[in-house]
């Protein structure tokens, strides 16, 4: 049996678990249990944490149950509908946190941490950040065969701890200073088409040229038919023109492949295209607005290996396609 961290007697100790014997039932594995009760509170869902742990839902009810005979307190109210903490449970709460990570930071400075980072990590994107993920995952999922990523794409901001994501990618400032904020490059926006279309219809010269173009609109707003460029003079804007708008780059992506038109699109959606040629860049003189990219997450403390090694390849793909970018631009066009 594995080493674990025991509670005896109201006293945390460490101990090989087959030299331990139960006193009289007041033996438990603590750490064990409380990291069961921290991701059942920040889930909602019982059978939500038995998947993450690959155990079985009752095996999950009967760490709480331990915990609320230990303590002699319920720290649930349940409902076939709604789980929520009672008093004594948001009180445990904030000690658990507190110990799980200090036995976390013992382990991590004692070199237990397992070099193998396993279990499920949950990474939010917005859809352009999946379309580019999507290909790249699976090499770091071949390096670490315990390792399981779940992408959650949306475009739109939604809050971590409802979303239960343990990582995030997200484009712009972030106003939420609860959060980690890491910030891993900047990317813009590039004017793209088919070669079927450029064949058929030519490419525009000058940003001025768009509004002759079949264009592929992208978004919901009253503005969403407005494209803007920095030019030799400035900023500039144009209103275009097209019979094809949707409100997902991921369908503006196919029909600019399929030559239905010009698409204005993320950079780092649109970079494996231009490096296959299925798609060409536009208008390389007149760049789009330059955002920054983050990285963001709950906690520094307590953060999981399996979300610290994804993270850094995240890292990892940013720069490397920030790099592409900036210094072999004649690759993408």
């Amino acid at each position: 049996m594995a080493e674990g961290w025991f509670y005896r007697r109201r006293e945390i100790i460490w101990a090989p678990q087959d030299k331990i014997a139960a006193v009289n039932g007041e033996m438990m594995d603590l750490i064990g249990a409380l990291r069961y009760f921290i991701r059942v509170v920040e889930t909602g869902s019982f059978s939500a944490v038995a998947r993450e742990n690959l155990v079985s839902q009752s095996a999950v009810t009967r760490q709480i149950a331990q915990l609320e005979q230990h303590f002699r307190a319920r720290v649930f109210h349940r409902t076939t509908r709604r789980l929520s903490l009672t008093d004594d449970g948001q009180i445990l709460l904030g000690h658990a946190r507190h110990l799980v990570e200090t036995a976390d930071e013992m382990e991590e400075a004692l070199g237990r941490q397992s070099s193998a980072p396993t279990g499920l990590v949950r990474l939010g994107v917005p859809v352009a950040s999946g379309l580019f993920m999507a290909p790249r995952l699976p090499v770091l999922l071949a390096r670490h065969p315990g390792l399981r990523v779940e992408l959650v794409i949306r475009d739109q901001v939604t809050d971590m701890v409802e979303e239960r994501l343990d990582l995030a990618w997200r484009t712009g400032n972030i106003a939420d200073e609860a959060l980690i904020v890491r910030r891993i490059g900047q990317f813009g926006r590039a004017v793209v088409a088919a070669p079927a279309y450029l064949e058929r219809h030519g490419a525009p010269s000058v940003p001025e040229d768009l509004p002759g173009h079949a264009c592929l609109i992208h978004g919901t707003g009253q503005d969403r038919d407005i494209w803007r460029f920095t030019g030799p003079d400035g900023p500039l804007t144009v209103h275009v023109n097209g019979t094809f708008i949707a409100n997902d780059t991921a369908a503006v992506l196919m029909a600019a492949r399929f030559g239905h038109g010009i698409a204005q699109l993320p950079e780092i959606q649109v970079a494996d295209d231009l490096r296959a040629g299925r798609l060409h860049r536009l208008l390389i003189d007149y760049p789009s607005q330059i955002v920054p990219v983050h990285l963001i997450y709950p906690s520094r403390r307590n953060l999981a290996p399996r979300t610290r090694v994804v993270m850094e390849y995240l890292v990892e793909q940013a720069e490397e396609m920030q790099a592409l970018l900036a210094s072999d631009a004649e690759v993408l066009t």
